[in-house]
């Protein structure tokens, strides 16, 4: 058993090595890049719209750190995981050569997953460092960058997922446009799901950025925790990494 792990972490990190060495190649680049997004909307929402207003109880600025937070995790561990994995696979064709390589599939998922979990921390590392300065009583907790790691993961997660699946190119920003862009305003990052109807409030449960931001925010406030959003989370985890074994094993055959 002892030797199945370690032959595991020894392929595991076979896969990830080539890509950190891209990543320490263009670490800046990768930083600077993920980082405008979530700094232009902490300007426009938290300086901008929401400068003095107070929301539960909280400046706005300290309600909305924990969703940009989260939201960076979403799109810097998915565009991390999914952008060279899907250019190596359709455009320079050499993808096939770890499915001819000695490791197993699970090896390959974990090493790719792991790559876009790396990036998305460097950039919500960076945002939270940001945040905490600006917003001193945040609270950063165990709790709070567990479930940030665990944002990082599933979402790095359905970035090769998709990178698996996907056709052609333009298919990548069809589904960044009909699934990340929706989760971007309307999974509680900006605003709360309590004010919605039950309905719509519903719907919106079924996102996983959704459960990443009641997560983050509830630890970062001091709110009781959401254990079952945690454990909703984990599950799409688990299911993105069960339908990458599968795509695999269908691609293999």
């Amino acid at each position: 058993m002892v030797n199945e792990i370690m032959a595991l972490l020894s392929d595991v990190y076979a896969i990830l090595w080539v890509d950190l060495r891209l990543l320490k190649r263009q670490w800046l680049r990768t930083l600077a890049t993920s980082l405008v997004n979530p700094l232009l909307y902490l300007v426009a929402f938290g300086y901008g719209l929401g400068r003095g207003i107070s929301f539960e109880g909280y400046s706005y600025l300290e309600f909305v750190m924990p969703g940009i937070i989260a939201l960076t995790a979403m799109t810097s561990s998915y565009n991390g995981a999914s952008s060279k994995l899907h250019v190596d696979r359709l455009f320079y064709k050499c993808f096939d050569e770890y499915l001819m390589a000695p490791v197993s599939f699970v090896s390959i998922v974990i090493g790719k997953t792991l790559v876009g979990v790396i990036r998305g921390l460097i950039s919500t590392l960076t945002i939270l460092v940001v945040g905490y300065a600006l917003a001193p009583e945040m609270m950063v907790s165990p709790l709070f960058l567990t479930a940030m790691v665990i944002s990082c993961a599933v979402f790095a997660c359905f970035g090769v997922l998709t990178a698996l699946t996907v056709k052609s190119h333009q298919d990548m920003g069809t589904i960044s446009t009909l699934v990340i862009l929706p989760m971007t305003f309307l999974s509680g990052t900006f605003f709360s799901l309590n004010s919605l109807p039950t309905f719509v409030k519903t719907v919106l449960y079924v996102l996983p950025l959704t459960h990443s931001s009641l997560c983050l925010r509830a630890s970062a406030l001091g709110q009781p925790f959401p254990w079952p959003s945690l454990a909703v989370l984990t599950t799409y985890g688990l299911a993105f990494l069960v339908a990458c074994l599968i795509v695999l094993k269908k691609t293999s055959v």
